[in-house]
């Protein structure tokens, strides 16, 4: 008789039972699809009245047995011997430590899982919204695999001497953690009951240099919502198109757009990739333009492929908004200003705006001249700037922290500003559109002085 436990591997079984009203019962077992090693099984069926060959009617059970399993696994052994230098564990701990959940139902998942059961050492987190694992630099004196609390081992490695450490665990989960004098003894937890970051085929590649990347990133990701009461306002729009990357943020006062051409041939795609994921990311890219990142997408996830590192993230859900109908080449005034002239005098403006104030900064443009206001109850300022205007005079009113925001993520030295009228929003973009940002004005009539 099959059973779960004999199966070796877990899958998709159908076992059909017919009922024929004159020849009894008789069984026929379908393997379907096969799957790693179970990790648990259920079982239901389906019953069906149907007419019989032979006459009459008879019935059809199907007996469905699903066994569920993330990963292959190998049997998990406990006991295990590493050496490895305080450097490149503090390095590693530092990368996967940006996958702990803060709070979580699931005290396994608090940890950093230690897999030394092959000839790789790896360090593996997982908040089951985001997973990194990466490879560390060390000698494996006895294969094994453990998890630890991530707080305490992270806190222990941080603050253990600049020398090489050794950490060994025993067949109950005791892990020895001993560098120089230092001598540590914490408890572990079983390696096997870790939730293993999902799978994802390497169909196509999108790549990028980590430079780029990381750069995409910091011009875009301030203006995603900070509050979830719009999800999809929470992540990136990463959408391939004419073998071009477009990235997209907004939080329903402004958009960030940064394009940047891809040096190979690739589908259309469109993502929304959770915000988090690619602030978490940017801290880990060396920045470097030798440096590749290899992305990989599949329905649900996205995955970062970049020097010893593996990042796995969940997608957001969800149909984007149409940005394309938000944007206009349209305008009535283009004015071409210094971006440091500018950033600077917005930013001195904002001494006198208390923090959650919601004064505006008044900019008034007339023929050379732009001049820049404010009013608070601190005080008032004012400063004119040079400039080179086209097109009609305007008076228009921003939350000077959105401009400052998006200048500051602007290399150019000269930007162009492009307006229609005081209640419509402003862009500024390139010539080639490589980044364009557009930020709502604010009725500044309306706002009580």
């Amino acid at each position: 008789m099959w059973t779960p436990e004999s199966a070796p591997k877990a899958g998709f079984f159908i076992h059909t039972f017919i009922n024929w009203p004159f020849t009894g019962t008789s069984g026929l077992t379908h393997k379907v699809i096969h799957t790693p090693k179970p990790g648990f099984y259920r079982v239901f069926g389906s019953y069906a009245h149907i007419h019989s060959p032979y006459g009459g009617y008879c019935g059809l059970f199907n007996k469905f047995i699903f066994i569920k399993a993330l990963h292959h696994r190998k049997e998990v052994i406990h006991t295990m011997k590493l050496f490895c230098s305080k450097t490149e564990l503090q390095k590693s701990v530092n990368i996967v430590m940006k996958a702990v959940p803060g709070k979580t139902t699931m005290p396994i998942l608090e940890c950093i899982l230690i897999d030394a059961s092959t000839n790789d050492i790896k360090f593996t987190s997982n908040d089951m919204e985001l997973g990194i694992e990466t490879r560390v630099q060390g000698m494996i004196l006895e294969k094994g695999i453990i998890a630890l609390d991530a707080k305490i081992f992270s806190e222990i490695i941080r603050k253990l001497p600049d020398s090489d450490v050794t950490i060994e665990t025993d067949e109950k989960l005791n892990t020895t953690i001993t560098c120089e004098k230092a001598k540590f003894n914490i408890p572990g937890k079983s390696g096997e009951d870790f939730a293993y970051l999902p799978l994802i085929e390497k169909n196509e590649c999108i790549r990028v240099s980590q430079f780029t990347l990381k750069e995409i990133i910091r011009q875009t990701i301030f203006s995603i919502a900070l509050n979830e009461n719009n999800k999809l306002m929470t992540g990136e729009l990463f959408q391939i198109e004419d073998n071009r990357l477009r990235v997209i943020s907004l939080d329903g006062h402004r958009i960030s757009i940064r394009r940047v051409p891809l040096q190979e041939s690739c589908e259309n795609r469109k993502v929304v990739v959770p915000g988090k994921t690619l602030s978490e990311i940017s801290k880990i890219l060396s920045g470097e333009l030798e440096d590749m990142v290899d992305i990989y997408l599949s329905s649900n996830h996205i995955l970062f492929e970049f020097n010893d590192t593996v990042v796995v993230s969940r997608l957001i859900e969800g149909e984007y908004f149409r940005i394309d109908q938000m944007l206009s080449s349209d305008y009535e005034t283009k004015v071409k200003i210094n971006k440091k002239e500018f950033l600077d005098c917005i930013d001195r403006a904002t001494l006198l705006v208390k923090e959650g104030d919601k004064k505006p900064i008044i900019i008034n443009i007339e023929d050379g001249q732009m001049e820049l206001s404010i009013d608070s109850q601190i005080g008032s300022m004012k400063e004119d700037i040079d400039i080179e205007k086209e097109g009609k005079d305007i008076m228009i009113g921003f939350n000077p922290k959105f401009l400052i925001d998006a200048l500051k993520v602007i290399d150019d030295e000269e930007i162009s500003i492009y307006l229609m009228n005081p209640k419509a929003p402003c862009f500024i973009r390139d010539d080639a559109q490589q980044y364009i940002y557009l930020i709502l004005p604010v009725n500044f009539n309306a706002v009580s002085r």
